[in-house]
């Protein structure tokens, strides 16, 4: 599928998916082509360790929080 505006994870141009659960546009940083949906939604899924995500590419001003 062909998308386009910016990875709303990372805010970078190469939007090249959308998470087949949320909806979110992605970057292939932030997707997961196994499963088809973005890093967020493999963690919450529990099939992505949280540990192992790269938060240095997040925006300023963005936190992440566990509930």
């Amino acid at each position: 599928m062909s998308v386009t505006g910016l990875c709303e994870i990372c805010e970078r141009p190469d939007v090249d998916h959308d998470c087949d659960r949320c909806g979110m546009l992605v970057c292939d940083r932030h997707f997961d082509d196994d499963l088809g949906v973005c890093v967020q939604c493999a963690v919450q899924l529990g099939e992505t360790d949280p540990d192992t995500l790269d938060t240095d590419d997040l925006p300023d001003g963005v936190d992440t929080y566990e509930f």
